[in-house]
């Protein structure tokens, strides 16, 4: 076998063909265009076959740059989409939905091979392609407020928390002897479905017959919910149930900082939800429901989203859905002349392009604006699962300074290159401030004639009439003196650092030296 060969084991007879590239792949035809006789063995199914299941969904992938292609096939599994049908029937842990979602007007034929219609992962939007307000650069986009109040991608999350009463004494009840929880929780002690639950409201009741007491339990969480249902799950004993779901539903609406994506892999988040009024409108008086900045195309080539806002724009004026399957066009009967010729038979510019109008104060845009029908995917990253913020809290046992993660009430980690960032602006105060006032300042007592941080101690030598500790003046164990016994702040995990020293027998000396 040379040493450039190449090996192909055909999956259907377990064959293999050894050879060149071109002896390999020339048995192999996409179709029958590229069949050599004599050579050509099999043949492609179709030239879609080699795409997995999620580029499949992509429109005309073959009119964008390969890295979006694969951007498009992440962010298609982290859509807020329609997950599934029975949700009443479903126990899963946090599970998202869109409230709104619509069929695309541009779509591939696997798209219906796979009856996706009935598993929507997104909404069509009217989209404008403009520079306007500022507050859509780089890949902010703007939201039209009044789209966003008659339900433009609307959500929420479906969240179930499992109750297990695994002693055998317990059983569910509310407590009659609280009449505030007849307004929240049924007889059972389970809350009824609509009900509104906020931080700290009572969430289930039981009764422990040992204790011969009610307990009810509030609600953790601090996010707002409404519950969806509640289910017996089984554990029955003495006829009494022992484990329930309850299944609550968080309203989630579009915010400053939630994330969309275009079927391009053209990705951005919500900047401002703009007054309609003040957005730009076409001669036919439509406004974008979302505001788009050109500045995304050129560098990112996802022509395949240019063609489809004047598909969907052209599927809306005929009533028609488009087919958006791969290498379905060339480049002598083109996607753009297709459309185009659609968009002049409704009377449309054969660009897709509009003349439109500022919404501040009226006058006609000197330039012309693209404008069209994209299907946009809102995506299940949300600042309100991400959002972190801390003034007091935690601090770690061992270093003294503020945990890290959203989840323990931590902050945003400081971390060495932000250190070297405000060095490097010569912020030094701001630095101080973060890493020494913000985190484990302490004060300790140091012996300023040794130079020594452990040396010091205070003896605790009686109590007074009223019980208080009595202690002698501060001495150093190393050098005996207690004259020149001093305060200083310093970082804890400096201590921490030369008291590990220390263990391993190693002085640390501090200079008190005045300059």
């Amino acid at each position: 076998m040379a040493l450039f060969d190449w090996t192909l084991t055909c999956a259907d007879d377990g064959v293999e063909y050894v050879g060149t590239f071109e002896q390999v792949f020339m048995e192999i035809a996409i179709c029958p265009e590229e069949i050599y006789p004599g050579v050509t063995t099999h043949m492609e199914l179709s030239k879609t076959a080699f795409m997995s299941n999620l580029a499949n969904l992509i429109p005309m992938p073959d009119c964008n740059q390969s890295p979006r292609n694969m951007y498009q096939c992440q962010m298609g599994k982290q859509t807020m989409g329609t997950p599934c049908q029975n949700y009443f029937l479903q126990a899963a842990t946090k599970l998202y939905r869109l409230q709104t979602p619509s069929t695309p007007l541009f779509r591939p034929v696997h798209h219906d091979n796979i009856d996706m219609d009935d598993f929507a992962m997104g909404t069509n939007a009217i989209v404008a392609v403009i520079s306007y307000t500022g507050y859509d650069m780089e890949d902010a986009m703007i939201i039209n407020k009044a789209a966003y109040e008659r339900g433009l991608a609307h959500g929420s999350i479906q969240k179930s928390t499992f109750v297990d009463l695994k002693e055998a004494d317990f059983y569910f009840a509310r407590d009659p002897h609280n009449p505030k929880l007849a307004q929240v929780l049924d007889t059972d002690g389970f809350p009824h479905p609509g009900t509104k639950l906020s931080h700290k409201s009572p969430f289930y009741c039981y009764f422990d017959t040992n204790k011969a007491v009610y307990e009810t339990v509030l609600y953790k969480d601090k996010e707002d919910c409404v519950v969806d249902n509640v289910r017996i799950c089984g554990g029955f004993v003495n006829s009494a149930p022992k484990q329930a779901c309850i299944t609550v539903r968080v309203q989630r609406n579009p915010s400053v900082g939630d994330k969309f994506a275009s079927r391009a892999g053209q990705k951005g988040i919500c900047s401002q939800k703009w007054p309609d009024v003040d957005l730009p409108f076409t001669e036919s008086g439509l406004i974008p429901d979302i505001v788009f900045n050109p500045h995304g195309f050129p560098s990112r080539m996802t022509i395949a989203m240019m063609i489809e806002m004047m598909a969907g724009k052209s599927g809306a004026l005929h009533g028609l859905v488009h087919d958006a399957t791969p290498f379905k066009f060339t480049e002598k009967d083109t996607a753009i002349d297709y459309f185009g010729r659609l968009l002049e038979a409704g009377g449309y510019n054969y660009y897709g392009t509009e003349r439109m109008y500022s919404g501040t104060d009226g006058r006609e845009l000197r330039a012309d604006i693209f404008f069209g029908i994209v299907h946009y995917q809102r995506l299940r990253h949300m600042v309100s699962d991400k959002w972190q913020v801390r003034s007091t809290g935690p601090v770690d046992t061992l270093t003294h300074q503020p945990v890290k993660g959203r989840k323990r009430g931590g902050g945003v980690r400081f971390g060495e290159m932000e250190r070297d960032s405000l060095i490097a602006h010569g912020a030094s105060f701001l630095l101080h401030d973060r890493l020494f006032h913000n985190s484990d300042k302490v004060s300790v007592i140091v012996c300023r004639k040794c130079g020594s941080l452990l040396g010091p101690i205070i003896k605790v030598v009686s109590r007074d009439g009223a019980g208080d500790l009595q202690s002698a003046p501060a001495t150093c164990l190393l050098c005996g003196d207690g004259t020149n016994i001093g305060h200083i702040q310093i970082p804890y995990i400096f201590k921490f650092l030369v008291t590990q020293l220390c263990s391993v027998n190693i002085n640390v000396k501090l200079d008190f030296t005045e300059i």
